[in-house]
């Protein structure tokens, strides 16, 4: 009996009451602490999470600061293990696949609007910078998104020749270029400008079209198209 006893998750009819409030009303009448707390019920199933809620957000300073938080930084908060670090860790890439799965294969692209808000969903929770080769075809309809390198929080390094050979590779068209920055300025640098000019001109050669460059901070993206910045 004792041990059974100790099985049943404590507090009970509070993550009862919780959950049922989710099912009822759904998120939007939450505060930030009560969707962490009903998150960590499913690492933590026998304790109280509300205080752990509570301590995450006042060290991190925010909902989207604790699950950007890195994994080693989680477990450095007292009440956090492995299973609730991991769990945290992981939510980023999972709303990331969740956007990106929404995309079907060979997806047409009409606009900048459509390709800055794709761009923006492959970016969703990185907190590095990272570059990206968007494949299409002569209608602007998706073939891949080929990560082409993983950089720091503030640069990534391109070889303008593994971008070429991407696109061969995936018998593109035409190419989107793409990278963010997480650091948070929308304008592009002037590697950036340098980089962009060469790729597009090594592409031009092989007979491929570069439609665009978009830097994407958060859900905000910056066209090259727009502001006439690819090369002639």
């Amino acid at each position: 009996m004792n041990k059974e006893r100790k099985q049943k998750p404590l507090h009970g009819g509070h993550r009862q009451r919780l959950k049922e409030r989710y099912l009822n009303e759904g998120l939007d009448s939450f505060e930030p602490h009560q969707v962490l707390e009903l998150l960590l019920f499913y690492a933590l199933p026998y304790k109280d999470t509300n205080e752990l809620a509570h301590r995450l957000i006042a060290h991190f300073g925010s909902l989207h600061g604790v699950l950007d938080a890195a994994y080693e930084e989680l477990l450095q908060v007292p009440g956090v293990g492995a299973n609730t670090a991991c769990l945290l860790t992981m939510l980023p890439d999972l709303f990331r696949s969740y956007q990106l799965d929404r995309y079907q294969p060979r997806q047409q692209f009409p606009d900048t609007a459509a390709l800055g808000s794709y761009v923006c969903d492959l970016f969703l929770g990185c907190d590095y910078e990272v570059f990206y080769l968007i494949c299409l075809d002569m209608q602007n309809r998706l073939i891949k998104a080929s990560m082409i390198n993983r950089g720091t929080i503030d640069e990534v390094f391109v070889y303008p020749r593994i971008v070429a050979e991407t696109a061969l590779r995936h018998k593109a068209k035409r190419v989107v270029l793409a990278h963010n920055h997480p650091g948070g300025t929308l304008r592009p640098t002037s590697a950036d400008l340098k980089l962009t000019r060469h790729i597009d001109a090594l592409l031009r050669d092989i007979n491929i079209t570069v439609v665009d460059h978009i830097i994407a901070v958060g859900m905000q993206y910056f066209s090259f198209s727009e502001k006439n910045l690819l090369g002639g």
